[in-house]
């Protein structure tokens, strides 16, 4: 085939990463690449695909789900611009995922496997230095246009240098971008890079023809989108709603891939200032469905008349991801939180028993640690084995808790948490503070107090938030709480202009470089990156670079449960709790299969394969 580079793009040295690999999980297989580079209709990060070439339709579908109806759902907060592959501005998060389309499409029922979506095949290097996509000659988007080879390389430069930090880093390990043909696009590697071929093919992919004169970075409501997805924007009101209709003409609705997903005809979206406003919409029937993230509430709240008649239907719904991680995030670029000391004590002080109770019931289990509730967590007790020896260059560098064993505090579950609160204070003496007429001092003779910056319409944050600031009052802190609207909360988060603030990690049983952008070292001071906390140790860099480069499931798991304890010894948040199921709260009409796969709590974020049944 005749070869025609279109643009390169090459990253600077320093912000190069070294050669990078994926490692098996939850699978015996040792990672091999194919003897000869062939197409193929999916791509796994370890072994092969489940489905094979002629699959019908993904195992957690239903195939035969009529079209129709609509669901209505609530956010919290507010919108001011429709285009969510940049910084700037808030946008409603499910445009993403219903109205654009990448090259291929992600499984919920394997770790990371992907297969054909614009794409109808993919092929990949033996060595990982390249990968190459062909599209499908069907693919369109929702104003009839072909996607073109064009509209392919200038989504990737375009998103690569200009979009969203989420996809600048991996950009900078693309040395080269180039059509292949009529329909083919390969994207060459700076090194050998297991993972990046699948991140290449989750990229988004616009129409280049849509954005000619305007400036796609400061672009808001001004643009509606023309993009390949099921979905296209309706209506919306700016702050108030949007509404979404499914394009009867969309392209892919017969592809395997696509077969029983998005058949709801309207998908609209409500917008409220804060989630007992939301609930109440729910309760009224002005939305159909809500997902509830309160134990508590689950228990005693959904007892209306409209669940007492059967209108309304309780789902609970398992999933098998790790824990995550959310809590209120420290940010180690502030002075106040630079000490580690300071950090434990501020865990400490927080009465997870007397929280959890009083909110939960007691019911929602514990965040121990990022990768928890998963093969991947840390286990119990002192560093062993691969995981010891992974950790031992760094001994001098790590933290109490990281070798030997990290385990959060437990109180007796009273209010006073005696315990607790006599060693917050101990470890603040220890870093050189004192308690002056109930006043925690410091060194300098000031008040220690910090801001925790939320943002409003969270009703169990600011519960949460309540607690704990009278749990530091025992301690003589007596911080700031500032509740700011969505769009305000972002811009300052976005520039880490907080000293503690609600955080929230998702994590998958199949982490790669993403590891980078949550807590790697280049993110410290990258507006709008996912390093709240402000993360940059050698132990961190080595461990996902160990994750990254490992030749056998054994070093894989070995290293993410290394990571795992370095995370969580360093303090970087006071941990809530996590969620095992998914509680969807949502009218009867509303249905979803039997079939649950192991990201169970995906089918919880509707409607992708929800269907309407009068």
């Amino acid at each position: 085939m005749s070869r025609q580079t279109i643009t390169r793009i090459t990253g600077s040295p320093g912000r190069l990463h070294r050669a990078l690999a994926v490692g098996a999980i939850l699978s015996a297989l040792a990672i091999v690449g194919p003897a000869a580079a062939q197409p193929s209709h999916g791509i796994a990060m370890y072994g092969e695909p489940a489905l094979p070439a002629d699959y019908t339709h993904l195992p957690y579908v239903n195939p035969d789900a009529p079209t129709g109806g609509r669901i209505v759902t609530g956010e919290v907060g507010s919108f001011d611009s429709l285009n969510p592959h940049i910084r700037l501005g808030s946008v409603p998060w499910q445009l993403r995922f219903l109205a654009y389309e990448s090259l291929m499409g992600r499984s919920w029922d394997e770790p990371f496997t992907l297969y054909g979506l614009l794409a109808e095949s993919v092929e990949v290097d033996p060595n990982h230095m390249w990968v190459e996509f062909t599209l499908r000659p069907e693919a369109r988007f929702s104003d009839g246009s072909a996607v073109t080879v064009e509209d392919v390389i200038w989504s990737y430069e375009t998103l690569g240098t200009v979009g969203h930090p989420r996809y600048l880093n991996a950009w900078t390990r693309v040395a080269s971008i180039e059509a292949v043909g009529e329909r083919g696009v390969r994207l060459t590697f700076t090194e050998a890079d297991r993972e990046l071929a699948l991140i290449m093919g989750l990229r988004p992919i616009l129409k280049a023809a849509q954005w000619e004169g305007v400036d796609f970075a400061e672009s808001g409501l001004d643009v509606i989108p023309i993009a390949t997805g099921p979905y296209v924007v309706d209506d919306f009101e700016a702050g108030r709603f949007v509404s979404l209709r499914r394009d009867p003409d969309y392209w892919g609705a017969d592809i395997p891939f696509r077969r029983g997903t998005n058949v709801i005809d309207e998908v609209r979206f409500e917008f409220f200032a804060d989630g007992t406003a939301m609930f109440e919409a729910f309760t009224s029937g002005i939305i159909t469905t809500i997902r509830e993230t309160n134990a508590a509430d689950w228990a005693t709240r959904y007892d209306f008349p409209r669940v007492r008649s059967g209108e309304v239907v309780l789902s609970e719904i398992p999933h098998q991801r790790p824990s995550g991680m959310t809590g209120l995030v420290m940010n180690t670029r502030k002075e106040a939180f630079a000490d580690w000391r300071v950090r434990e004590a501020m865990i400490q002080a927080f009465n997870f028993e007397f929280v959890n109770q009083t909110l939960n019931g007691g019911e929602q289990p514990r965040i121990n640690s990022y990768y928890s509730n998963s093969p991947l967590g840390m286990l119990p007790g002192p560093a062993e084995g691969r995981v010891a020896e992974f950790l031992a260059p760094f001994e001098a560098d790590l933290l109490p808790g990281a070798l030997e064993g990290y385990v959060l505090p437990v109180s007796d579950g009273s209010e006073r948490n005696r315990a607790g609160i006599a060693e917050a204070l101990r470890l603040m003496e220890e870093a050189g503070y004192t308690v002056e007429n109930g006043v925690m001092t410091t060194p300098g003779g000031a008040p220690f107090t910090f801001e925790i910056l939320l943002q409003t319409g969270s009703s169990e944050n600011e519960a949460i938030v309540n607690i704990y600031t009278e749990a530091l009052a025992r301690i003589g802190i007596t911080p700031t709480v500032t509740s700011i609207d969505s769009a305000q909360f972002r811009e300052r988060a976005d520039a880490f202009d907080f000293d503690m603030t609600y955080g929230t990690w998702g994590l998958s049983l199949s982490p790669g470089n993403e590891q980078r952008l949550y807590w790697g070292c280049d993110m410290v001071e990258t507006t709008g990156s996912r390093n709240l906390m402000g993360a940059c140790h050698p132990a961190i860099e080595a461990m996902i670079d160990r994750m990254l480069t490992s030749e056998s499931q054994e070093d894989y798991v070995a290293a993410v449960r290394a990571l795992d304890r370095v995370l969580i010894s360093q303090r970087y948040v006071v941990p809530f709790w996590h969620n095992p199921i998914a509680r969807i709260a949502h009218n009867a009409e509303l249905r979803y299969p039997d079939v649950i796969p192991i990201y169970g709590d995906w089918i919880g974020w509707q409607p992708d394969v929800w269907w309407v049944e009068e």
